[in-house]
């Protein structure tokens, strides 16, 4: 497998994802060729765009204007797209709204045939590839040119796109090279970057040349104007749009805006989100018909200029209704999710993806114009790290979509797999095996039961099952207070006691409760209450609203005694402070409660003033190379910062992992199915550490403790235990 080619199991119209073992085998393939261009790639993105948008000084205000206008234009489509057919045809332009791919793909046909057009040049266009066009003309008989360098390498290799922005991000530069000495009688070494777009730049001139007819895309259109957004970073789009004397736009009709004044916003946000620049190479804004000269460089004689806009419905309009999935529709084809996520960083978008869209938005989109579910199975892919969300330019709950795509999938199969039930209810397995701890992970980890849990659930035998604490954190803590009564002092904390600290870290729990005693904060223990995170992220959102509902009563109650709420496990503050607004109809109670749970570093921070955590350390403090992995749902609520800031205070220096996660995500890395995926993304984070050989190690999510430990074979804490052995 190392030795073949994306071209052969990734061909132009890959095999359908719908079916389970399809994607599995996807996911396979991806893992076995070699994948370090598709990170590499990312990783480069990412660097950029985080430079690029920390330069914006109004960049969340931008994200806020953006997210505003797609919601109005979204709201006001209908409108919209009949105010944009009477501007452009009252300049003399053409207008076709499409319901579907085939007569979009119908509409374009004949503008071809009735210009008796042989070649075409295309620029970038991600809802061609959704119509299928280029297959429709080139039945006919049409030579259909991909004059985005990426697209021309995918159209040589007959192959699918793996990125929005960068569709042949997958390809190293020595496989580029052997393509177009396949495909080109050239005597060139073709070695670097620059030696390969010269020679295709130089093979794509001509086609220019030639061209009977240019088809391009749209990022935006304004209804007011009708003006066209492109951006590049080629030149490619202004030649395809310019030089033909036809020029057709393929446009899906989300795409339209209200005004000209607000692409503004878009040509920020696109380049800083999509390749990290200030701004694009070329920033196209056209407002067709447009008023050029006529070259005829082909030797047509066409006598004046034609413009037609083909507006594509294809399933847009049902998703705008949906209650869920209208939200994919505001997205601007950045690509920032895909390039954030450590799945997509290390399968790329052939097998995170569809024919079509990739990464996590692509489930969307894929279920939206394919018309089923079914074909969005790739959503399972997103294990809801969140780390997408603050990075996407219009703030879309991304893994709230695939969340309701893997509902829906469970919905349509007749109910959830004996797997998904299982981990979705780990509280009840946790509750009955903490009566007798020793037994079960004695037993747990016999090769028998490996074997068993394997072919009945689905764990994979290579992993190590957790293991329980010999104490929940609920006993270790009444057993405690016994001979430690509470501090009596204003302030008011209670740890919260989540599934995992109390049947599977309660030495995490008991050494935060120590270290608030330490401090003279008050601090006791909530009842042991299930947060409903593991249902979530089966996708069983029916059940977990059920598991919210039983628990809010009770943390209103706790707020309502003037309690502070401390959570130790970063999914379960993530679940409560982010994900809870969408499951609690009551908007008041989810901000309160939202405003009233705190991570315990975060706290800490908050009350430093108060507390002078400095005057309860060492003067001098062994000074030893740590290293820190922020978990990533803390990153995506905005703390990913708190532990390091917390040690500053009190001398000691933090060395932070890169990694955007670790690969284990919950219950993700234990599913047989995806446990390759998932050690390979650990690969990564470990060799990091490796690398900066520390001495210790710190993380807060339980999952990610587990999976440094299985990569490096050396113990991982969570940070409050080693700021227990610093306070005196």
């Amino acid at each position: 497998m190392k030795n073949k080619n994306y071209s052969e199991i990734h061909p132009r119209k890959v095999a359908n994802k719908a079916n389970k073992q399809n994607l599995l085998d996807a996911i396979q393939m991806s893992l076995e060729i070699e994948s370090d261009a598709v990170k590499k790639n990312t990783a480069v993105f990412n660097s950029n765009r985080y430079s690029a948008t920390s330069k914006l000084i109004d960049y969340d205000e931008l994200k806020d204007k953006a997210r505003n206008i797609k919601e109005k234009a979204i709201d006001d489509l209908p409108k919209l797209i009949e105010q944009l057919k009477g501007v452009i045809e009252s300049k003399g332009g053409n207008v076709f709204i499409a319901q579907n791919a085939n007569e979009a793909n119908n509409y374009v046909k004949e503008i071809c045939q009735k210009k008796n057009a042989k070649i075409i040049v295309k620029a970038k266009s991600i809802t061609s590839e959704e119509i299928g066009l280029n297959e429709v003309l080139e039945k006919i008989g049409i030579e259909v040119a991909e004059t985005d360098l990426a697209e021309f390498i995918l159209q040589l290799s007959k192959e699918q796109p793996s990125h929005n922005v960068a569709p042949a991000l997958h390809q190293s530069r020595e496989r580029i090279s052997k393509l177009f000495k396949d495909h080109f009688e050239t005597d060139l070494l073709l070695e670097t970057g620059e030696d390969l777009t010269k020679f295709a730049r130089n093979v794509l001139r001509n086609k220019f040349l030639a061209a009977d007819i240019g088809i391009s895309g749209a990022n935006c259109i304004s209804a007011d104007t009708g003006s066209i957004l492109l951006v590049e970073s080629e030149g490619n789009i202004r030649l395809t749009t310019n030089v033909p004397a036809t020029h057709i736009a393929i446009a899906g009709i989300e795409k339209i805006i209200h005004n000209y004044s607000d692409l503004a916003v878009f040509i920020e946000l696109l380049a800083a989100s999509g390749t990290g620049q200030s701004l694009t190479s070329y920033t196209n804004i056209i407002s067709p018909p447009v008023n050029l000269p006529i070259l005829n460089l082909n030797g047509r004689d066409d006598k004046s200029r034609e413009f037609h806009l083909v507006l594509i419905d294809n399933g847009r309009m049902k998703m705008r209704e949906d209650p869920v999935l209208y939200e994919a529709l505001y997205c601007i084809r950045c690509s920032a999710c895909m390039n954030v996520c450590a799945n997509f960083q290390s399968v790329g978008g052939h097998a995170f993806g569809g024919e079509c869209y990739t990464g996590g938005i692509g489930g969307a989109w894929t279920a939206g114009t394919s018309g089923d579910i079914s074909n969005a199975r790739f959503a399972e892919l997103c294990t809801g790290c969140s780390r997408c969300i603050p990075n996407c330019p219009v703030k879309i709950n991304i893994p709230g979509l695939n969340t309701e795509i893997k509902n829906r999938i469970i919905k349509k199969e007749g109910g959830p797999s004996i797997q998904k039930t299982f981990l979705g209810n780990f509280s009840k397995i946790a509750k009955l095996t903490s009566n007798f701890p020793a037994l079960s992970n004695f037993g747990s980890n016999l090769s028998v039961s490996k074997m068993l849990m394997d072919k009945i659930i689905g764990f994979d035998v290579r992993r190590t099952i957790p293991r329980f604490s010999k104490k929940t954190l609920v006993k270790s803590y009444n057993e405690y207070r016994k001979d430690h009564q509470e501090i009596n002092s204003s302030k008011k904390v209670i740890l919260f006691a989540d599934v995992f600290t109390n049947y599977n870290n309660a030495e995490v729990g008991m050494s935060l409760i120590k270290v608030f005693d330490k401090l003279n904060i008050n601090i006791s223990l909530s009842k042991s209450l299930d947060d409903g995170r593991a249902l979530l992220s089966q996708g069983l959102i029916e059940e977990t609203k059920a598991m919210v509902d039983k628990l809010l009563p009770y943390l209103e109650e706790l707020i309502n005694q003037g309690y502070d709420i401390i959570v130790s496990e970063p999914s379960v503050l993530a679940m409560v402070r982010f994900e809870y607004g969408n499951l609690i109809n009551d908007n008041k109670l989810y901000n309160k409660i939202k405003s009233h749970c705190f991570d315990p570093f975060e706290y800490l921070n908050i009350i430093n003033d108060e507390i002078r955590i400095e005057n309860h350390t060492p003067k001098n403090i062994v000074k030893e190379e740590i290293v820190y992995h922020a978990h990533c749902q803390l990153k995506s609520i905005g703390l990913g910062k708190e532990v390091p800031k917390l040690f500053k205070e009190i001398g000691v220096k933090i060395s932070e992992t890169s990694a955007e996660c670790c690969g284990m995500a919950g219950s993700f890395g234990y599913k047989k199915e995806f446990y390759s995926l998932s050690k390979k993304v650990g690969e990564y984070l470990g060799e990091e550490i490796k690398q900066k050989k520390p001495e210790i190690i710190i993380a807060n999510g339980t999952s990610c403790r587990e999976q440094i430990t299985d990569e490096i074979n050396s113990k991982v804490i969570h940070p409050i235990e080693l700021l227990e052995k610093y306070i005196s």
